[in-house]
């Protein structure tokens, strides 16, 4: 019997955590079974994927760079990759504004229901920290995120996934210095590397054995943990059009693979599925990484040598899909609480957001933090920061997951045009986790 392809086994068992989710509300254990017994499965597998993220970023960055022989490759493969993310993002920041201001869905919500939201959300120790969160990166100065690249301590930023572009930072930085050394004397260290790499994405290939079954448990958590419906079923119409929106960035990438490398678009996402899949279980770009390099590289033929800066850095300063919400999630607001935006506030949504999102950690929550950045850019007021994002929080969590579906969709495609422009885009070789296995 022909064995089930791994992205129809992984939403398998996401409609099954769904169903298996639903079923425990409906007893008075349910929860506490769910949290103390099926969650942390998927906890597992989550942390299994950042385990191994640091490792594949150095050893993959390392080799991809070695292999280069010429540095100003490296700085073709850079300019390119920065100026696609810049384009796409704000692409999605438009896309976003040109929905919300069309479908008006804040016009939609009554006092009471804004009432009801406030009085359950605006006290959360999830939306203070929030607003914390960005009240300090609001104080640091215009170069801070500069500063921030840059380790004073190689191994702490090394046993830190969230301190991804400083790991990026050094890994760029040794690799162009074996370059520098020249071929013979840099030997030894790419041999280890090139090892290393092979063996990181092996473990990747073991730990997605386990997929089916932790996205089961993961959704099983999240739908467990669900707010309150009747307040879902009043943001509908604000979670409509991100969702809108998100769907029509996944067509645009569908285009942009069309257009500029010649593939079926169709092909692309198939190829992507798992790792989609993962992102929308997890939430987390960062957390998918290992996995949308794995499909990348082998299952859609993207040389090492860009796949592997492309990859981390869209991972770290690439949110498509982020930046989409904010758009939406800034004017949604606004109208609901009858705060009135000029066309000028909403040139300053887009310039924010994209500058926001450089920014930002790819983690789940990251986008509210951004939020916050994005409403004081445009003067709302102080007061009501914790009410707006009230209004949204409700419903924060299913969207992030679908956001970090075109985050990490995004950086695929930037990975397959970026290639395809320095000819690095080649056949798939698919690599199974029993290759060297003996029968």
């Amino acid at each position: 019997m022909r064995k089930l392809e791994l992205h129809w086994q992984i939403l398998i068992g996401m409609l099954l955590g769904i169903l298996f989710g639903f079923a425990m509300t409906y007893v008075d254990w349910g929860k506490d079974f769910v949290s103390d017994w099926v969650q942390p499965l998927g906890t597992i597998f989550v942390k299994l994927l950042k385990l191994i993220a640091i490792p594949l970023i150095v050893a993959s960055l390392v080799k991809g760079i070695s292999d280069l022989k010429d540095i100003s490759k490296f700085r073709n493969i850079g300019l390119r990759t920065i100026g696609i993310y810049i384009i796409t993002t704000v692409f999605a920041i438009t896309i976003g504004l040109v929905l919300v201001n069309l479908m008006q869905p804040g016009n939609g919500i009554s006092q009471e229901t804004v009432q009801k939201l406030t009085d359950t959300y605006a006290g959360d120790a999830g939306v203070t920290s929030k607003i914390a969160e960005a009240s300090r990166q609001q104080n640091s100065g215009p170069l801070q995120f500069i500063e921030d690249m840059v380790p004073d301590n190689a191994f702490a930023a090394l046993s830190d996934n969230g301190l991804m572009l400083q790991v990026i930072f050094f890994t760029i930085f040794l690799g162009i210095s074996m370059l520098l050394i020249g071929e013979e004397k840099a030997k030894p260290l790419k041999d280890f590397f090139d090892s290393m790499n092979e063996v990181v994405l092996k473990m990747v290939d073991l730990i997605m054995l386990t997929a089916p079954y932790a996205v089961f448990a993961l959704l099983a958590g999240v739908v467990v943990s669900s707010s309150d419906p009747d307040l879902l079923l009043a943001l509908l119409k604000y979670a409509l059009v991100v969702v809108l929106g998100l769907a029509l960035m996944i067509v645009f990438y569908g285009i942009m693979v069309s257009v500029f490398t010649k593939k079926n678009p169709f092909w692309f996402l198939k190829q992507m599925s798992p790792a989609q899949l993962l992102a929308f279980s997890t939430s987390s770009s960062a957390a998918t990484l290992p996995v949308t390099m794995e499909r990348v590289e082998e299952h859609i033929g993207v040389d090492k040598e860009v796949s592997s800066f492309v990859l981390p850095v869209g991972a770290t300063i690439n949110m498509d899909g982020t930046s989409l919400y904010q758009g939406v999630a800034a004017v949604f607001i606004s109208q609901a609480l009858g705060f009135d935006l000029t066309f000028a506030d909403q040139l300053t949504i887009v310039l924010t957001a994209l500058l926001a999102s450089i920014g930002s950690a790819a983690v789940p929550g990251a986008g509210m933090v951004m939020l916050v950045i994005v409403l004081e850019s445009i003067g709302f007021p102080a007061d009501k920061l914790a009410i707006g994002l009230a209004l949204i929080f409700a419903v924060d969590r299913p969207l992030d997951m679908c956001r970090t579906i075109v985050n990490v969709t995004g950086d695929a495609t930037v990975s397959m045009m970026v290639a395809k422009s320095v000819g690095k885009l080649g056949d798939p070789k698919v690599k199974n986790w029993d290759d060297n296995l003996k029968k």
